[in-house]
């Protein structure tokens, strides 16, 4: 009987991609073995989602591209984009697990793919939250990526955890954000790729 393969859903706004996106998804491929990571652009990240302005999905994607290109591995994903609408974790562990042969799999004698969900652990406390919880866990093991300053969440009961030692530099998104906005340096907070990029498509500038 061969063995499942291992696939890793990092799921996430990517607004922009920075270098705790990429040790992060670096540790979870060394540390769970997985075949292949799946950098998921979310298209609209319902809990974010008229709190702040979001850029355009396209954008994010193109972001999320370079930062694949160093981490061997790992793929950007715009399955979420191309299906429209909020975007919920349990709806893309569906589809990926069927893409990637699910019960089709199973009845040719192979195994259905083993799924690890990728999670900051300052996500652990909204998990039941997050839309049809119950099948979510039913189809992933989550990937908890230890982060700077955050301290560890009691794991809602149900869920199969793997700990995955996240990276030692604190950023943020929003840090990254707000240090383009104001004119900042971003080196050694983003990937020069991504940081290429941002520039090509004249993101995150101050608007006079």
């Amino acid at each position: 009987m061969p063995e499942p393969e291992r696939i890793g859903i990092f799921g996430g706004t990517f607004d922009p991609p920075h270098n705790g996106h990429l040790a992060a998804a670096r540790a979870a491929i060394a540390s769970l073995g997985l075949d292949r990571l799946l950098l998921v652009v979310a298209n609209d990240p319902w809990q974010k989602s008229g709190r702040r302005e979001i850029s355009d999905a396209d954008d994010r994607f193109a972001l999320t591209q370079c930062l694949a290109e160093g981490i061997p591995g790992a793929e950007a994903s715009r399955l979420e984009i191309d299906r429209g609408g909020p975007s919920y974790s349990v709806v893309t562990a569906e589809e990926i697990k069927a893409r990637a042969g699910g019960v089709g799999a199973a009845r040719a004698g192979g195994p259905p793919p083993e799924l690890f969900l990728v999670v900051g652990a300052d996500l652990v406390a909204e998990l039941e939250s997050w839309e049809r919880p119950d099948d979510l866990k039913r189809l992933v093991t989550l990937a908890i990526v230890t982060r700077p300053n955050i301290r560890e969440q009691t794991l809602p009961k149900g869920w199969r955890a793997a700990s995955v030692v996240g990276p030692a530099v604190d950023v943020s998104s929003s840090m990254v954000r707000e240090r383009l906005r104001a004119g900042e340096s971003v080196e050694g907070l983003v990937p020069e790729a991504v940081i290429r990029c941002i520039e090509r498509l004249g993101l995150y500038a101050v608007h006079r």
